[in-house]
């Protein structure tokens, strides 16, 4: 994979999200092109090919065929470049803006060009099939970020063949669906936490600066009034 050359503020191996789109934009041949992620490309086209088809197919088969058709061509190009501009966030931090920046940065660079292709060669049900595409295409890349972020689905330095990277798709499935409770029990356990208050110690009780001025009244009024029952 393309080294980035420049220094970030995060320290060796992390960059922030304008970091890594920056690096993308001074190097787009070594970032998109050499780096071109073929893993992206088949699964991608392996997955969305049918989709086209099988919503296309009421059509008729001939129509859903030629969609499909374009889907092949078309799919693995895109995809492969995508996935390269994925992976070049996966380092970036903080987490949640690299997700957000890839989760509406795909979709939309790769279906403007989708939508482009398959409006001029006329795919019957173009709406539908963009709609179920772009749906499938933020969660698809929200997924290969953070399977990136786990070093599966990534090409060049550090990568795993696809079949490796296959093996560990149910834990990374699995650990996918169950980052976004995860995130949300932390947050309301972290909130109910801070809303508990701390109970002081006996004997040990915290005051204010009004609390110890009313203490300090009414201890030096008890004094007084034991001194004068004393005299009496």
């Amino acid at each position: 994979m393309t080294p980035n050359p420049m220094p970030t503020k995060l320290g060796p191996g992390r960059s922030t999200v304008t970091e890594a789109l920056l690096s993308v934009v001074r190097d787009p041949v070594g970032r998109l092109i050499r780096d071109w992620n073929w893993k992206s490309a088949v699964l991608s086209t392996a997955l969305h090919a049918p989709i086209f088809f099988l919503i296309n197919l009421s059509a008729g088969r001939k129509a859903a065929f030629g969609v499909l058709l374009t889907e092949l061509v078309l799919r693995p190009l895109t995809s492969g470049i995508y996935g390269s501009l994925t992976e070049a966030l996966r380092d970036a931090e903080p987490t949640w803006l690299a997700g957000l920046t890839a989760s509406v940065l795909m979709p939309f660079a790769n279906h403007s060009l989708e939508l482009l292709v398959h409006g001029l060669r006329g795919t019957p049900k173009l709406a539908h099939s963009i709609l179920a595409s772009v749906c499938f295409t933020v969660f698809s890349t929200l997924f290969n970020l953070y399977a990136m972020r786990r070093g599966a689905l990534i090409v060049g330095e550090n990568q795993q063949s696809l079949a490796q990277d296959m093996r560990r798709m149910p834990r990374l499935i699995g650990g996918f669906l169950a980052a976004g409770p995860l995130t949300i029990f932390r947050l309301l356990k972290r909130r109910g936490t801070r809303a508990i208050p701390r109970r002081p110690e006996p004997g040990l009780e915290v005051f204010n600066k009004e609390d110890w001025s009313d203490a300090w009244t009414i201890n030096t009024r008890s004094a007084g009034h034991r001194r004068n029952e004393a005299l009496s």
